[in-house]
């Protein structure tokens, strides 16, 4: 591939992630209008599991484009390893579903929506499939059809709550179905994908293919769990109607400050080659140690500009897009912002351990974020607002400094060869 043609291929990328993170909004404002405060915490929580379970997969993705790009490269098309590589994924997501699904736990979740626990299934089965289907068509140069895919998940969404508003069809879970409905939209784009497959072919053993999504996959799903999962994980915690209709401002406000953090995949994907660029001599490798230590004190910077903004207007601005009976205090505002920021930069500064080949650094790093947010929700005073918020503070500030600490040691480069 040409750098023209890598260059309008990432345009393609870009613009359809912006447009599809862009209808995501909507989505929020009209449930968050249409439901009660309990109910739309109820919707949240589903759509924390949805999306965690997406974000959780998101190595599908990325592992089926490595071995269609490999492929490409030899003039082959995909062996059977692709496909063992998606049944893997699917059938760890359909364990968790199960588990989801059991009657203590769905009713723990989701109250008397426990039917939400097999939509949930079906969606993360779907899900599954879908990120294979994507990873191979960005594998093989396909953006357009990338981008039309990322587009269409989004717009089957946004559509089909629309129709079910309108048909008056505005309960929890038919709204959940219209979100879960957006993993199916595959199914256009399968014709085009498995033209790159050749399933009759070679494959890696099972266990090797099982070790090694398995490993990426759990690294993501620690992830997931402060990105996009947190609000089933609060949820969990919640014992009266009350606590319930408090939480439902706060998933709501998260939901929100999170969903940019979904447009840095990209960014992701860019920074690891540009690290290993930098990384082929002494001056790149301090020049890149020199923008490390800048960009991590500007995102403590960011942070708290962004908080200060958030205590100032961020209640009015929730109260403006949700209505009036989502009270958001300042200082809760603050908080997500403060961590939404810190987040992204662990994010990227894992993309630099991604680059050095130190998975187990990455995986370490994710452990230490989930079990702090966990640990501080579960032992901190005060009531279940304070507490989460906190574990969203504590989490990704200390794992910031754990990520400096470990892509700024001294005397370690990214991998510069394949030898």
């Amino acid at each position: 591939m040409t750098e023209k043609t890598a260059g309008r291929s990432l345009g393609t990328v870009g613009i359809a992630v912006l447009i599809a993170a862009g209808l995501g909004y909507p989505i929020l404002i009209v449930t968050a209008r249409t439901l009660s405060p309990a109910d739309n915490a109820v919707f949240l929580t589903f759509w924390g599991i949805v999306f965690g379970v997406g974000s959780t997969l998101a190595p599908v993705e990325q592992e089926l484009s490595r071995l269609a790009a490999v492929a490409d490269v030899a003039g082959k098309r995909a062996d059977a390893t692709a496909l063992r590589t998606v049944a893997v994924a699917a059938a760890a997501v359909g364990l968790f579903g199960l588990l989801v699904a059991l009657p203590p736990v769905s009713a723990r979740l989701f109250g008397e929506h426990t039917v939400l626990a097999l939509v949930a299934l079906a969606s993360g089965l779907a899900f599954a499939v879908q990120f294979g289907t994507r990873g191979t068509l960005i594998g093989f140069h396909e953006a357009k059809s990338f981008g039309g895919l990322v587009v269409t998940e989004a717009a089957v969404r946004i559509g089909l709550l629309g129709l079910f508003v309108v048909l008056g069809l505005n309960g929890v879970v038919p709204l959940a179905i219209a979100v879960a409905a957006g993993s199916f939209a595959f199914l256009p784009f399968g014709f085009r994908a498995r033209k790159h497959l050749d399933l009759r072919g070679g494959a890696e053993p099972w266990g090797v293919v099982a070790r090694r999504i398995l490993v990426l996959m759990l690294s993501a799903g620690l992830t997931a769990s402060v990105l996009t999962g947190y609000p089933a994980i609060v949820k969990l915690f919640a014992t009266t109607r009350e606590e319930l209709e408090a939480l439902s401002g706060l998933f709501l406000a998260l939901t929100v400050a999170r969903l940019p953090l979904l447009l840095l995949s990209p960014v992701q994907a860019m920074a690891v080659p540009a690290v290993v660029r930098l990384s082929q001599d002494e001056e790149g490798h301090g020049r890149l140690r020199a923008l490390l230590v800048k960009g991590s004190a500007g995102a403590f910077g960011l942070a708290a500009v962004g908080a200060a903004f958030g205590w100032l207007i961020g209640p009015w601005v929730v109260e403006l897009l949700f209505g009036s009976q989502y009270d958001v205090p300042g200082w809760v505002v603050a908080g997500l912002v403060w961590s939404s920021v810190l987040l992204g930069a662990v994010m990227l500064l894992a993309a630099v351990l991604v680059a050095r080949t130190e998975g187990a650094k990455v995986l370490l790093l994710w452990a230490l974020v989930a079990a702090l947010s966990v640990l501080v929700l579960t032992f901190a005073p005060g009531d279940l607002v304070l507490r989460a918020v906190l574990g969203l503070v504590v989490a990704p500030t200390i794992g910031a400094f754990v990520a400096m600490a470990f892509v700024l040691r001294p005397g370690v480069r990214a991998e510069t060869s394949t030898g």
